[in-house]
């Protein structure tokens, strides 16, 4: 029992930290300026060259790059969404199954409290009868 916890807890961690790490490469290269392109119809400037400061080492990702880490990242999340629905599924019947158990208990527990309330009412031994005055009825 100690073991599966300590798994499950193990397996949480990763996962988070995996989504950690997905989430700050993808705010990363949002953040990084985006890389000068050259067209090929384009002739090159040489006058103007623009070199990045010598301080920051950023990369720079291609567009097409960032539409592939697009795409990976939207795969990821279809395919971690369709695992999650695929548990759901399989865990429906247990839930409908235990809704049911609970929806029996309850009819049994309204049954008995009538029968137990009708058995008090016939077991009861009867009291005596009061003589109520006429000028209350009134």
């Amino acid at each position: 029992m100690m073991r599966r916890r300590e798994l499950n807890h193990r397996h949480r961690d990763q996962q988070s930290r995996v989504f950690y790490e997905l989430s700050a490469l993808v705010l990363n290269l949002l953040r990084s300026p985006p890389a000068p392109m050259h067209f090929a119809d384009q002739s090159p400037e040489p006058a103007i060259v623009h070199h990045p400061p010598p301080a920051s080492t950023t990369t720079t990702i291609s567009p097409a790059g960032f539409a592939w880490l697009m795409l990976g990242i939207s795969v990821s999340l279809m395919l971690c969404g369709s695992v999650t629905f695929f548990i759901g599924f399989m865990l429906m019947p247990w839930v409908i199954g235990l809704i049911m158990v609970f929806y029996v208990a309850g009819i049994v527990s309204t049954v008995s409290m009538l029968g137990r309330s009708i058995l008090c009412y016939a077991m009861a031994p009867p009291s005596p009868r009061k003589d109520i005055p006429a000028w209350k009825l009134l």
